[in-house]
């Protein structure tokens, strides 16, 4: 299995508090790291520890999209998507002109249903928000994938299931039919995945750190072989020996791409499919141990301890403690 299919099957991603923001010119509103921050950490109140995105779709009318960093404002136009990750400033509204009055935070907390209303009752604008959740196995690999910003205008839509997507989130969103609210939630996950991979597809976002490690031919072919068989008694030698390398060599390119060493990278993506594993509950302590490469018990219960923070039925109990909890938090 290849690294990317691995942590797209691993993933644990929920979107939560959709709403269709109705918009009048001249509007605008703003997110700012200030409000993402205070509702990131009332959320880690009540739910497992996660990290936020947000992501937003035209479904009818254009705006300007401004993003902190990105000098000049972004034309938008009906079909055009993003995604957000945490702490990135921006502003939609109606002209480059238009000063935003009111923050996502404000507009999510008066939704009627599932709309918000905004604006001076001019020519109106139809977006799609939404926020998006990772509990903790997903955190690692998804702060390696997402960057702070991805665009993915509807002329540019490299596929037709994206295509698709888009087109069925809007229509969900619009009718509100009976269901609607489970398949549009359904529709957002398979969005921000769909969005995702065609990023990484791109091509320049490759020689950038995990992705860079991936589509290098040596160092890729040892992450395919850890993410192909997690179980495997791996040592940095048997890993420098499927990459063709030195045992020195290998070491120090791997730490160089990837920020880590290369057992310590096999320890965390262990712990990561060991709690995909663990929320199954099929399966007794031992068994979920030695699938991830583990004899004991034991020795798996304090390595999970050592990533994750807590053991495994303290990381069970917190998670089903917090999960009638998920979603109340709306901010874009």
């Amino acid at each position: 299995m290849d690294p990317i299919t691995d942590i797209f099957k691993t993933l644990h991603v929920t979107a939560f508090g959709l709403h269709r923001l109705e918009a009048t010119a001249p509007w605008g509103v703003k997110q700012e790291n200030q409000a993402e921050e205070k509702v990131t950490l009332s959320r880690k109140k009540m739910t497992l520890p996660n990290d936020l995105a947000h992501f937003a779709m035209l479904s009818r009318g254009n705006c300007w999209l401004s993003v902190a960093g990105i000098p000049e404002p972004i034309p938008l136009t009906g079909g055009d998507c993003f995604l957000l990750a945490k702490g990135t400033s921006i502003v939609l509204r109606d002209s480059p002109r238009t000063r935003p009055k009111w923050s996502f935070s404000e507009i999510g907390a008066r939704t009627n249903g599932n709309v918000a209303l905004c604006g001076g009752g001019g020519a109106p604008t139809t977006i799609v928000c939404g926020s998006l959740s990772f509990d903790h196995a997903s955190l690692k690999p998804i702060t390696q994938l997402l960057p702070s910003f991805i665009l993915m205008k509807a002329d540019e839509a490299r596929t037709l299931a994206l295509h698709n997507t888009v087109q069925a989130l809007a229509l969900e969103m619009a009718e509100q039919a009976p269901g609607s609210e489970v398949v549009a939630t359904r529709l957002a996950e398979v969005l921000f995945i769909q969005v995702l991979r065609a990023h990484i597809a791109s091509g320049p976002e490759r020689n950038k750190g995990w992705l860079r490690a991936v589509f290098d031919p040596q160092m890729g072919t040892a992450l395919s072989a850890i993410h192909d068989s997690v179980s495997a008694p791996w040592t940095v030698e048997s890993l420098a020996a499927a990459a063709g390398m030195s045992r020195s060599a290998f070491a120090a390119r791997f730490k160089e791409l990837l920020g880590q060493t290369p057992l310590e990278y096999v320890t965390e993506w262990r712990m990561q499919k060991a709690m995909q594993l663990l929320k199954q509950r099929d399966k007794k302590l031992i068994d979920v141990a030695r699938l991830v490469g583990y004899e004991s018990d034991a020795a798996f219960s304090k390595a999970f301890k050592r990533v994750v923070g807590a053991n495994p039925g303290e990381y069970l109990k917190r998670g089903f403690e917090g999960h009638g909890n998920a979603g109340i938090a709306k901010d874009f």
